[in-house]
């Protein structure tokens, strides 16, 4: 059971098998699967896909950070929520370029940079275009995450070099109100109609641990995996409940169950590079190998992500040679 299209030769065309589809169901039967038969399944979906013993390392930058006006229950840069988080100004792109600089010779293959705005302002843009160019000019694949998009936004990042556009459907369509008010996911799903129009690789993915249960995991990863393709690059994140957040005081996923997360998201897109996110830094050794068995390819590298702490390049490097891993 893969989403990937298959060929068939006739004596007269060939047949093209159109993507899997999943259902919620399907997806929540995949997660019930004892836990070493989901794991066995999800290497070798894997092993179909990858070089198992492979990583690729991407590096996130807060370009401009605190004051949001949405209301995301999880999110430490909201201004409707009491984090203690400062609002600061969009950097410069000569700061920027220093950090991508920076990321590069520590071995990051992708330079990401995140604004926290609901969408970028036109005034903006000129800015966030130029980081673009500099930082695509240094060698690195580039992405950014900027909110909504709007009019020519997406085919204006296109034009300056912009390889993937991070904008994650963050949970199940279900569960959606309960985590975020101001905007729907109708929105979320426009920007990323936008990137696609614009040929823009798409990084989409989601929070666990947010209360949703296994249902709602498992209907987020349906909707990420029933796109048309499925996103390039499907970020996991596990909740760091902020405080200040609403979420400050939510229940911490069971680690097998965030296991389990990312097998299904390994079968469910088994062309996708499925990252470790958020909430890494709270993770043992172990959870993150087990996390490696069950299909992960993709990790932030870095000791911060936007506003929250990551683990530093020596101790990934560490584990790097533990496991036997190898950076792309």
């Amino acid at each position: 059971m893969t989403s990937e299209c298959r060929t068939t030769e006739s004596p007269d065309a060939a047949v093209v098998t159109p993507p899997r589809k999943w259902t919620v169901a399907e997806a929540v039967a995949l997660f019930e699967q004892p836990f070493m038969d989901l794991l066995f399944r999800a290497q070798q979906v894997h092993r179909e896909h990858f070089d198992a013993n492979a990583v690729q390392r991407s590096t996130l930058l807060s370009i401009k950070t605190g004051g949001c006006s949405e209301d995301c229950g999880y999110c430490s840069q909201s201004a409707r929520h009491h984090t203690g988080l400062d609002r600061e100004q969009l950097m410069r792109v000569a700061e920027v370029v220093e950090h991508a600089k920076a990321a590069k010779a520590k071995g990051a293959s992708r330079f990401c940079m995140g604004a926290a705005w609901r969408g970028p302002k036109d005034k903006d843009m000129d800015t966030v275009l130029a980081m673009v160019r500099e930082v695509k000019a240094l060698g690195l694949e580039t992405c950014v995450t900027l909110g909504m998009l709007k009019g020519d936004q997406a085919l204006q990042l296109k034009e300056a070099g912009l390889d993937y556009y991070n904008h994650n459907l963050d949970t199940a369509p279900e569960f959606y109100g309960r985590i975020i008010t101001t905007h729907t996911l109708a929105d979320r799903l426009d920007t990323l109609e936008q990137v696609r129009g614009a040929g823009i690789n798409v990084c989409s993915g989601g929070i666990v641990g947010m209360g949703e249960g296994r249902a709602g995991r498992a209907g987020l990863l349906a909707q990420l995996a029933n796109m048309a393709p499925p996103p390039e690059s499907v970020p996991i994140n596990n909740l760091v409940a902020v405080p200040g957040t609403p979420l400050e005081g939510v229940e911490k996923i069971d680690p097998f169950e965030f296991v389990r997360t990312i097998a299904a998201a390994r079968i469910m897109m088994p062309a996708s590079y499925v990252r470790l996110s958020a909430g890494r830094q709270q993770m043992n050794d172990e959870l993150q190998a087990l996390c490696f068995m069950a299909g992960a390819n993709s990790i932030f590298y870095g000791d911060r992500l936007l506003t929250t702490d990551n683990p530093d390049a020596d101790r990934d490097e560490a584990l790097f040679e533990r496991l036997g891993l190898r950076a792309i």
